[in-house]
């Protein structure tokens, strides 16, 4: 994450706010860099003001642009940014803000702070002859094409079938709501859009002329300007939502008026009319019909990214609420549409707990796609499947079958689990995983088969990028001691062993675990582990630390206190990584342990075959042959907590990085309550229900 060095850092230490929308915007503080809000200030209180916000040049603004002349204080314009969010409507926090102290981009009829970045003359002032901005501005420009990104991102890329087969070219034209401030300050109106749909169709007389209808004119609730009257002859209407970066690479011309799809058709690559003032017109990019004469420079298409996306907006994290740079919320935005991408099918869960539900449905949920909850495969196979259907199954708990759909097609399969960075308390007390896993091929715990996992370290070239990124995720991890169950245990520990003699940590497992049944065909429990270990290392200060799923009582797997010299010492109330930071080594069957230990550099014995077995990198007793590749530690980490997991916020509603949940765990972890496996039965099932109640309402 960069600094927030972007959007003009201009703090404004006390500002008024005469807006309940505005007052309700999150993080509006952080946005502005104001010490303190003042709701709807007095005229006494104008004194302690050095400015007032309201929304643009609006007319809900009209109030706070009114107190500011009474009062002579400076008004400043904010409206959203122009990579606002995925989806539309107040529930969607925007990420991104203009905060403009000279106008607003959209009001032609004045400059803006945008349009003054953009009109300095050559020389010590222009910000923009930075070439590193510039250079900066292009990587964004590429990779919000390549990511499909808009101001909003939650439309299906899916283009009209009936454009398939087809070779004419398409000509944009572009509709908008009736008596936007967008259109209205921007030198246009209703003729206008009829004079720029006559000039499509007379410009592009064998073209197919599509008009894109405004989303919320098509949803009803306003009207547009083409979209209110019968479609001319030879004009198509286009209200169904579409990813606008993947229209716009369908088509051959952009006609509008004010509209952002300009802007966006110029990254794109492609050439943009227009009939109104948008702040991208006038600087050579664009064919104008309307001519501002403030606007005389002529700027290359990056120097208008760097402007219109670097410079001038402000950003907000989406995940920690902080200041941040604009590649920042890119590379969010992005992972929301991959994600929203992989989900865009129906998806039938079979035989899913009623707890692990509502979690679920927000890891697999997408646009106008289902995320259905069947009992049995009996029930399922009754259903006419669509053509998009996939049946999800929880670990290896239900046997695989071969259904078809209503079409003829096979229907895949895929597993999830539980991720490797999940949560600051257990599962099995219904806390709601940070991470899971999606596996169309089989599951990274049952080495019977082959996984999406084993394939991809297997198979992948990592970049030296990401080997960069694995390598400082390895250092977080370890810097501030995660784990898979971040407990709030005890973070010192002490053996009592002899100096100089070997530690070895040899940590529990659950005894009906699936992990133990299908990768440990040999060693089956912790007291024929214990056995195991002791056998081949009689001179090692043995330290067994019991799983907590045990200890808490809700699965299987206790062994005996006294256990006839088996270990040295027992641990339980402390924590894995204070156990990792005494032990000289690690010995387990399959527990994510042993992967943990790597990432802190230990060595590692295994008496099983976990996924973290077979790349040359622990000592195995029972390896597994088809796994030929020698990996080395950070293509380990790249594949196993970078490309293989989902990882999920739970406070910020939506998909992170990995580094984001890490951080997000370890303050949750040193924020919680010291958990305790001897908290009463009868507490631990009211905070259940508590937990449990929480997930339902927020699904």
């Amino acid at each position: 994450m960069g600094a927030a060095r972007d959007g003009g850092d201009r703090p404004l230490d006390t500002v008024g706010v005469l807006s309940t929308g505005l007052l309700r915007l999150p993080g509006l503080a952080t946005f502005l860099g104001a010490r303190r809000l003042v709701p709807f200030p007095s005229a006494r209180q104008a004194r302690e003001l050095c400015a007032v916000v309201g929304w643009g040049h609006k007319p809900t603004a009209d109030r706070a642009r009114a107190y500011a002349r009474r009062h002579r204080l400076p008004y400043v314009g904010l409206e959203d940014g122009f990579l606002r969010s995925v989806g539309v409507g107040p529930e969607e926090p925007t990420l991104s803000l203009v905060v403009d102290d000279e106008g607003i981009y959209y009001d032609a009829r004045g400059p803006s702070r945008l349009e003054s970045i953009l009109a300095a003359p050559p020389g010590l002032g222009d910000a923009l002859a930075d070439e590193g901005l510039r250079d900066r501005a292009r990587r964004c420009r590429e990779r919000i094409v390549a990511a499909g990104l808009s101001k909003y991102n939650h439309a299906p890329d899916a283009l009209p079938t009936h454009w398939a087969g087809d070779d004419r070219p398409i000509v944009l034209v572009v509709d908008q709501t009736y008596g936007d401030a967008a259109v209205t300050q921007g030198l246009a109106g209703p003729d206008s859009f009829d004079q720029m749909l006559a000039a499509a169709r007379d410009e592009h007389r064998s073209a197919r002329i599509v008009v894109k209808v405004h989303p919320v004119t098509s949803t009803g609730k306003k009207q547009g300007y083409l979209a209110a009257r019968p479609a001319p002859p030879g004009v198509e209407y286009l209200p169904d939502p579409i990813n606008p970066v993947a229209l716009l690479r369908r088509v051959d011309h952009v006609y509008v008026c004010t509209s952002q799809l300009g802007f966006e058709g110029l990254m794109v690559g492609k050439p943009v009319t227009c009939f109104g003032a948008p702040f991208y017109a006038g600087w050579g990019l664009t064919d104008d019909r309307v001519a501002v004469d403030r606007r005389g420079r002529t700027r290359s298409l990056d120097e208008l990214v760097a402007a219109a996306l670097l410079l001038y907006p402000r950003y907000r994290h989406p995940i920690g609420g902080q200041r941040c740079d604009a590649e920042d919320v890119i590379e969010h935005l992005a992972r929301q549409r991959r994600m929203l991408a992989q989900n865009a099918r129906t998806f039938f869960c079979l035989g899913f707990s009623t707890w692990k539900r509502p979690f679920v449905r927000r890891y697999l949920s997408s646009p106008g796609r289902e995320v259905r909850f069947v009992r049995s495969w009996s029930q399922l196979a009754r259903q006419s499947l669509p053509p998009e259907a996939t049946v999800v199954l929880w670990g290896t708990g239900q046997a695989g079958r071969r259904l078809r759909s209503r079409q003829g097609d096979e229907v895949p399969v895929w597993r999830i689990e539980d991720g490797f960075l999940r949560s600051v308390r257990l599962g099995s007390e219904l806390t709601p995983p940070g991470s899971l896993v999606v596996d169309r091929a089989g599951i990274y715990y049952d080495p019977t088969v082959p996984s999406d996992l084993e394939r991809i370290l297997q198979e992948t070239a990592f970049s030296a990028a990401e080997l960069r990124r694995a390598a400082r995720l390895r250092r977080q991890v370890v810097d501030l001691k995660v784990s898979k169950y971040n407990l709030s245990q005890a973070e010192r520990f002490a053996p009592t062993h002899a100096p100089g003699q070997p530690v070895i940590l040899v940590p529990g497992q659950v005894e009906d675990d699936a992990s133990m049944r299908l990768g440990s065909p040999h060693v089956r429990d912790d007291g024929a582990l214990l056995h195991a270990v002791r056998r081949r290392r009689p001179d090692a200060h043995v330290v067994y630390k019991p799983h907590p799923d045990v200890l808490s009582g809700n699965r299987r797997g206790a062994i005996p206190d006294d256990s006839s010299g088996l270990y040295d010492d027992r641990v339980e109330d402390v924590s894995l990584p204070a156990c990792l930071a005494v032990a000289d080594e690690v010995h387990c069957m399959t527990s994510l342990v042993g992967f943990e230990a790597l990432l802190r550099g230990l060595p590692v014995t295994t008496y099983g075959r976990p996924f973290y077995a077979g790349w040359g990198l622990t000592e195995d007793r029972h390896p597994l042959p088809r796994r030929t590749r020698r990996l080395t530690l950070d293509e380990l980490v790249a594949g196993t907590l970078i490309r293989y997991p989902r990882y999920y916020s739970w406070e910020a509603q939506a998909f992170c990085a990995a580094e984001d949940m890490v951080q997000q765990l370890a303050s949750q972890k040193a924020g919680a309550s010291r958990w305790s496996f001897r908290t009463p039965w009868v507490v631990r099932r009211l905070r259940d229900l508590a937990i449990l109640s929480w997930e339902w309402v927020h699904a």
